[in-house]
């Protein structure tokens, strides 16, 4: 019976997150992923005040101890995927691909360069694990706890990382994602002062979506981060905040920067383009030996444009 009712109040949060659903790296509350692989996130105290069915429903959820899980349970234990990682090695990596590990306490774990093709990591912990090297295309890591993991070199391209966990707990190291490709990726994080040199985030989508914050907006923070060298080549950035960021030659052609905060910022020598510049705020923003500046869009509404240091 627990069983069946944890699946009903899964597909009731599902079914929540398709009518009131939001995008909410920090909600402490409850978040899960819709079948689209979609994070959403609630405060059950206030919707269940404003809908009475929606009440009795996280009432028996509660009694029950059934929070919005993943409504399958993992292919394999944590102590199966260590054993599976043991025998690899870089020659003969794991191949994990597809395989659902959402949930799983896969932290201090060396993975070798594992394939990670389309798994299921959703709510994993992958705290100060080696992901160096590994493939992830196409991965959901949403909700995933991230900190102190290296995930150098690794190919994210086109995974879904919203509402990671980047924050608090022992371990207070950044995730390090130098050098890794992060192409088409969808990200909302708090990445202050992360290692993102050299990464490609090119066609990647970590700007704010406007027609989903009815709790407050959320966006990703790249504040003081390192990206010098980077690909955000038609990146949306919209309403980042990347004060005092590193962009030294980071290729910015075609980018999205509308509302982004780039207080403090180093742009010199990056390409900038037509990336959009709409609203954004150039105060004390570096911007020394920036590449075609003249084909950039938006500069004359960019905010704080002559506190800008040329």
């Amino acid at each position: 019976m627990a069983w069946t009712v944890r699946r009903t109040v899964n597909r009731f949060y599902e079914v929540l997150s398709t009518w009131y659903g939001a995008e909410h790296p920090r909600c402490a509350v409850a978040a899960m992923t819709d079948s689209s692989g979609k994070a959403h996130c609630f405060r059950p105290a206030v919707l269940s005040q404003k809908y009475p069915l929606m009440r009795a429903i996280l009432l028996l959820a509660l009694v029950l101890g059934v929070g919005p899980l993943s409504c399958a349970a993992a292919d394999l234990t944590a102590d199966q995927v260590r054993e599976l990682l043991t025998k690899a090695d870089r020659d003969r990596p794991a191949d994990l691909a597809g395989k659902n590990l959402s949930d799983l306490d896969l932290s201090n774990i060396d993975f070798k360069g594992a394939n990670l093709t389309g798994a299921n990591l959703f709510a994993a912990r992958l705290v100060s694990s080696n992901l160096a090297g590994a493939k992830l295309i196409r991965a959901n890591l949403n909700g995933a706890w991230l900190m102190g993991a290296n995930f150098a070199g690794a190919d994210l391209s086109d995974s879904s990382m919203l509402s990671l966990v980047i924050l608090g707990g022992q371990v207070k190291e950044k995730p390090n994602f130098a050098g890794a490709n992060l192409s088409g990726v969808r990200m909302i994080a708090d990445l202050p002062g992360a290692d993102l040199h050299g990464v490609n985030l090119s066609r990647a989508n970590l700007g704010v979506d406007m027609r989903n914050q009815g709790m407050g907006q959320m966006r990703t923070d790249l504040s003081g981060a390192n990206l010098a060298g980077a690909n955000l080549q038609s990146a949306d950035l919209s309403r980042s905040l990347m004060m005092f960021a590193d962009l030294k030659d980071v290729n910015l052609r075609g980018a999205n920067l509308s509302n982004v905060k780039l207080a403090g910022a180093d742009l010199s020598g990056a390409d900038v383009a037509g990336a959009d510049f709409t609203e954004t705020d150039l105060e004390a923003t570096v911007l020394k030996g920036i590449k075609n500046m003249d084909a950039a869009k938006g500069m004359d509404k960019a905010r704080n444009r002559d506190k800008a240091v040329e």
